[in-house]
């Protein structure tokens, strides 16, 4: 499986990742729902954890996949508290919009 991961170039790799947090970044800017800007920064972890994972396996090296798991931590946490954090939010404002936040100020 290794030398079937080998032979597909690392390009490609680094294009379909850099495709992604593009796509991620984009989604961040211009989105105002708060739901969907948390998935844009999951698209980003993704991107990089692929990229990280890729380059790992090409120059059979584990320590790239071991930083992935970190990664996975981390997006995990940081999904668990932005829901809730999102939660909150629509408590008070009954919207997801995060455009509203000025709100929360007083």
């Amino acid at each position: 499986m290794l030398e079937t991961i080998q032979q597909i170039p690392i390009e490609h790799y680094v294009l379909y990742s850099s495709v992604l947090f593009v796509i991620g970044i984009f989604g961040v800017l211009t989105r105002r729902n708060a739901i969907v800007v948390l998935m844009c920064v999951e698209l980003m972890l993704n991107a990089v954890n692929l990229l990280l994972a890729a380059f790992s396996t090409y120059l059979s090296d584990a320590q790239g996949q071991i930083m992935v798991f970190f990664i996975m931590v981390v997006a995990a946490a940081e999904a668990a508290v932005g829901l809730g954090i999102l939660v909150m939010i629509y408590r008070n404002t009954k919207s997801t919009d995060i455009s509203l936040l000025d709100k929360l100020k007083n």
